[in-house]
């Protein structure tokens, strides 16, 4: 840019257009800041292939009625259908608990009064249900046992196919401390599910579980020991994110548990990984125990030195360590200061002070003035008997201790010697875990109304995700529906922490002002004709000024060149009229020289600069 003018290819372009080109690019993105917060309002339901039902209020005849907001789009719930091959699927659409068996036994080792697992269980609508016909099941009790399983269509035998465990949950009323996990029954000859408690035999625990900040996401697999023959539990690592939201938000979310012959697994919430991993080397205890072991029976001798350090035994105090030399001492180069009062007081008395007419000396003892400032001191350096202030003793070394130094006869941290694990054993397969026949629910929970739905054992993925996308694609799709505007939601968030307020300050109303100044604010340019002839320094001639002074001095040359033409045509007048013009020549050319300079001095000059036209 020069001055106010843009050089571009072709042309120039002026100041004023080049302010302009900055409001309109103010005003666009602008617009598309508008365009992208409207965009957040708008619930892309295509894509889970729904059908929406627009009710409108349509205004009464003959009536002018105000406009009023279109309802919130319902979604249309059509009952999920399991397609392809599976072991369980239940919607629980039919509102009944066909196949599900409610436990009668009673939990071993607690009070009688709550050892029964008498928690309710209702087949209902969600509270807030966004999806009419779309039942589940509903635990109702607070702090009471729950217990309740069903059947699988057939068993699955951990071989050469995948399972698949995957169904929905959704914390109603919030979850204060419960679980909302399910269990897989191991397939063994004494299961009863009208005797289901908590030490019936299971094969993998799988979903949720919370209590007071401890959120978790359980998956324990009970794996057999191939030379005792006894069960122990295996737990996957915590997951890396963080579970609160799925806890808090009162959303349904999907979970779902795949498990593969290669030994890997992973967990999904909502279809997203959250955790993955190996049955060999992501599990504790690990699957396989260790090779060698420390021997139990090794005892530490007694002269084992673990010290890596000693004191010097050679050292000696040096003679002019003194040990009783106080850390500080009086400043002996201190001076009184001039004025201080030693005969005053710091506090006197209050003389205004009046003893309580309800004092009772028997009981209160006898009545002292309150002490006040003493007035004489606010003046003074200081009042009261004056003391050197301490300092630092440059002789103080305190207690001598002699140095330390490496251990000569230091043999390490000792441990005890490793000797073969008798219980060694290497199971390259944990996926092939013990059969499972069942699944249930057994839990506790602090907190009632915990709804289930949509439960799916299978080997496939494509007819999980199916199943998911039938059931809970649709409750997604009409959850979106009905949430606020993104614009809402920040309002109600602010006012429930007003705080907030500062963040959306500094991440929307300061780059917006930023933008503002740098589009919209620049440099105003002085006019030259505004420029006046003082001593301050000027600005340099700028390229194009130059190339209008070469103009004009091209433009003066030409005219030098006709006239020494016209001056020769002359010449064959006569030679003394020849010396007289050329003398007149001459005194014309200095004339004209003395005349650009002059000119050239005055073209350089701001002051007879012409305001250069847009």
């Amino acid at each position: 840019l020069t001055r106010d003018r843009a050089v571009v290819p072709g042309g120039y372009i002026s100041a004023l257009e080049t302010m302009e080109l900055k409001w309109r690019m103010c005003v666009l993105l602008l617009a598309l800041g508008c365009a992208v917060a409207l965009a957040q309002d708008d619930v892309d339901v295509e894509d889970a292939d729904i059908e929406l039902e627009d009710d409108i209020n349509e205004a009464v005849e003959g009536e002018e009625a105000a406009p009023s907001t279109p309802p919130v789009p319902k979604v249309t719930y059509q009952p999920p259908i399991p397609s392809g091959d599976f072991y369980f699927a239940d919607s629980f659409d039919e509102g009944t608990l066909d196949g599900w068996v409610l436990s009668k036994a009673k939990k071993e080792g607690i009070d009688e009064e709550i050892a029964k697992y008498d928690g309710q269980w209702e087949v209902e609508e969600m509270q807030d249900t966004k999806l009419l016909g779309d039942k589940g099941l509903v635990l109702k009790s607070r702090a009471k046992h729950h217990a309740i399983s069903a059947k699988l269509r057939k068993t699955f035998v951990f071989d050469t196919k995948p399972l698949i465990v995957q169904y929905e949950v959704n914390f109603q009323t919030g979850i204060d401390c419960g679980g909302a996990y399910v269990k897989l029954l191991s397939q063994t000859p004494d299961l009863n599910l009208d005797e289901f408690v908590d030490k019936t035999p299971y094969t993998i625990m799988f979903g949720p579980d919370k209590c007071g900040e401890d959120y978790k996401l359980h998956f324990i697999f009970r794996h057999k020991n191939p030379k005792t023959g006894e069960y122990e539990e295996k737990h996957a690592k915590k997951p890396d994110a963080d579970l609160r939201t799925y806890y808090t938000d009162k959303k349904t979310h999907l979970y779902t548990l795949v498990l593969n012959p290669d030994n890997s697994f992973e967990i999904l919430i909502d279809q997203t990984v959250i955790n993955s991993g190996n049955l060999l080397t992501d599990m504790s205890p690990a699957v396989n125990p260790a090779a060698e072991i420390e021997d139990p029976d090794d005892q530490k001798p007694e002269d084992w030195d673990e010290r890596p350090k000693i004191q010097d035994p050679d050292a000696v105090k040096p003679e002019d360590w003194d040990e009783d030399a106080p850390a500080k001492i009086a400043d002996e180069e201190a001076v009184k200061p001039e004025g201080w009062l030693d005969d005053e007081p710091e506090y006197t008395s209050d003389p205004d002070a009046i003893k309580p007419e309800d004092w009772d000396e028997d009981m209160d003892g006898e009545w002292e003035a309150p002490q006040i400032p003493n007035a004489k001191c606010e003046t003074a350096p200081g009042c009261g008997p004056w003391q050197r202030p301490m300092i630092d003793n440059p002789n103080y070394k305190g207690k001598w201790k002699p140095p330390m130094i490496d251990n000569p006869n230091y043999q390490g941290v000792w441990k005890p010697r490793k000797i073969p694990n008798p219980d060694f054993f290497e199971d390259l397969h944990p996926f092939r875990m013990t059969a499972i026949s069942a699944v249930g629910l057994e839990l506790w929970s602090m907190s009632s109304d915990i709804f289930f739905d949509n439960f799916m054992v299978c080997s496939e993925r494509t007819v999980a995700e199916q199943w998911a996308k039938d059931g809970w694609g649709l409750k997604k799709a009409a959850e979106g529906a009905a949430e606020p505007g993104l614009v809402t939601q920040m309002m109600s968030a602010a006012e429930e922490r007003p705080w907030l307020w500062v963040v959306y300050i500094l991440t929307v109303a300061l780059p917006v002002f930023l933008l503002f100044v740098f589009c919209c604010s620049g440099k105003k340019k002085t006019s030259d004709a505004q420029y006046k002839k003082t001593d301050e320094p000027q600005p340099d001639v700028t390229e194009e000024e130059k190339e209008e002074e070469d103009k004009e001095n091209g433009e003066e040359e030409d005219d030098k060149e006709e006239e020494e033409k016209q001056g020769e045509e002359k010449k064959g007048d006569g030679e003394e009229s020849q010396e007289e013009e050329v003398a007149e020549e001459e005194k014309e050319e200095d004339g004209d020289k003395s005349d650009e300079k002059d000119d050239d001095i005055l073209r350089r000059s701001p002051r007879s600069r012409k305001p250069r036209k847009d």
